[in-house]
């Protein structure tokens, strides 16, 4: 892995987890709103590191906790997870020993998806991610999951780096046709699953909430995947401290 940070040390802490075909510093535009009082924390994931191996959910969330304690932080005030990011936070949330205040996942793939599938999955989406590095973003609008200009770049700097075992690795890993993790009922309080209207992922909303029922299931009508906070860093990064200060969007 690799870490970007913005904002002082000394102020509460948020960890954001990227989605699939970018890398971590997609969530700069936001992160960059919080950092006048937030220490925002931004890794990209093994898969997309030159020169890196990508070997397990567990060693990802075993590198994310060593910087953490490295960094001198026991506690969260905000994790932020995007797409297929909300698998691997979830890993970090049933496995890491610190205090996490709140959780907003946006648009989190919490499909449950046979491993065959997702064997099957892995040369299109490597094809798709790999093509937007070779074409300079021109396929864009075509293939993957956002066509919003504004995320263009961070999917290049995904695809420059991409090796097909890592990604094949990452998604045998991921999205287990597994029942959901528990999590405490005082933290499934504190948790925001959003879904857009428009995006593929909102078929997933109901399972989500029957398997956490003490949670929040924020709506963003007429938005796709993750759209709201790739258009509008400023509002989105202003909803989330809205819930760090209330508890409430």
């Amino acid at each position: 892995m690799t870490f970007q940070t913005t904002g002082e040390r000394s102020h509460p802490a948020i960890l954001f987890f990227h989605a699939m075909g970018v890398t971590g510093d997609s969530s700069m535009p936001v992160a960059e709103k919080l950092a006048k009082k937030f220490y925002c924390i931004l890794p990209t994931s093994t898969v997309y590191c030159a020169g890196q191996r990508y070997r397990s959910k567990e060693e990802e969330v075993q590198q994310i906790t060593q910087f953490l304690n490295e960094q001198g932080i026991r506690e969260l005030e905000l994790i932020v997870a995007s797409s297929i990011g909300a698998d691997l936070a979830m890993a970090f949330l049933t496995s890491a020993n610190l205090t996490v205040r709140h959780v907003f996942f946006d648009g989190g793939q919490f499909a449950q998806i046979w491993r065959m599938t997702r064997r099957i999955m892995v040369p299109f989406l490597y094809l798709a991610i790999k093509s937007l590095y070779w074409s300079n973003g021109k396929t864009l609008k075509n293939i993957m999951w956002c066509e919003d200009e504004a995320i263009k770049p961070y999917f290049i700097r995904a695809g420059k780096t991409l090796t097909y075992g890592n990604l094949k690795r990452q998604l045998l890993d991921s999205l287990e046709d597994q029942p959901f993790p528990e999590l405490p009922e005082a933290l499934q309080r504190n948790t925001f699953w959003e879904f857009g209207t428009k995006e593929d992922h909102f078929k997933y909303r109901t399972a989500v909430m029957q398997a956490y029922p003490y949670g929040n299931f924020p709506v963003f009508d007429g938005f796709n995947h993750m759209q709201y906070q790739i258009r509008d860093p400023k509002g989105f990064a202003e909803m989330l401290e809205r819930i760090i200060e209330t508890g409430k969007i």
